[in-house]
């Protein structure tokens, strides 16, 4: 009886992160990779405000928003574009862009901003060399 009572736990946990494994893996890695850099440019920019809905916020509060509006919708990004697009440009809320406010004062509406970056991420990218096939 005992050995019957684990399997079936067993299986109800397999359950319930199996759709959770398949999930993450719809995202190609490299466009993870990109999102992930993204998110981590956003909290190193420690002196910059990020404005969402006329309220400003730190870098580590900003990122740690994206990170979670991300996994909330997770399902629709495919690539670091639609990232942006649909994540790190405007409130789903009010619709209103989201702005970075940099340290003298300028602000430019966060798409810009993350669009500017993950060019200068795929750069980056674009020159490692690749690895030698066996």
């Amino acid at each position: 009886m005992r050995v019957f009572k684990l399997a079936v736990l067993s299986l109800v946990l397999f359950s319930w992160c199996y759709p959770v494994r398949v999930r993450a893996q719809t995202i190609p890695v490299d466009e993870k990779q990109k999102i992930e850099a993204l998110i981590k440019v956003v909290g190193q920019l420690k002196t910059a405000k990020f404005v969402r809905n006329g309220w400003s916020y730190s870098s580590d509060t900003a990122a740690f928003f994206l990170r979670k509006k991300w996994e909330a919708n997770e399902a629709g990004i495919k690539t670091a574009k639609d990232f942006i697009e649909r994540i790190g440009s405007s409130s789903g809320t009010s619709g209103k862009p989201y702005l970075v406010r940099l340290r003298d004062g300028t602000e430019l509406e966060s798409r810009t901003f993350l669009l500017a970056e993950l060019k200068k991420i795929e750069t980056a990218l674009a020159q490692l060399p690749t690895a030698a096939a066996p």
